[in-house]
């Protein structure tokens, strides 16, 4: 009989959002749908914002909000979400990576 190798096997990896663009209270409701979708098949998501121009309150306020309840993965941010992480004193509470790749090595 063989006893088969349960610690072998890896999780599936995270699927990943590529949002683009500005990112306000008319268009955050959308995207924070994207994540609660993802977190709720997967487990998490790997949310690439470097290409994210601009982004508001609510934007940070839909991530703090779907944060805790999921494997959220915060990559790459462009400079603007990055300040915004940190003018909100977020950047040390949120799970935030460099760049996509080890975002998705976690």
């Amino acid at each position: 009989m063989t006893i088969p190798d349960l610690g072998s096997s890896r999780p599936a990896p995270l699927p990943e959002l590529s949002p683009r663009g500005e990112f306000d209270m008319d268009n955050t409701t959308s995207l924070g749908a994207e994540i609660e979708t993802m977190a709720a098949v997967h487990g998490g998501a790997v949310l690439d914002a470097s290409r994210i121009t601009f982004a508001d309150s609510s934007f940070v306020r839909m991530i703090l909000s779907t944060h805790p309840r999921t494997d959220l993965r915060i990559a790459a941010p462009s400079r603007r979400v990055a300040r915004l992480f940190d003018l909100a004193g977020v950047d040390t509470y949120l799970r935030i990576y460099p760049t996509l790749e080890t975002a998705r090595a976690v």
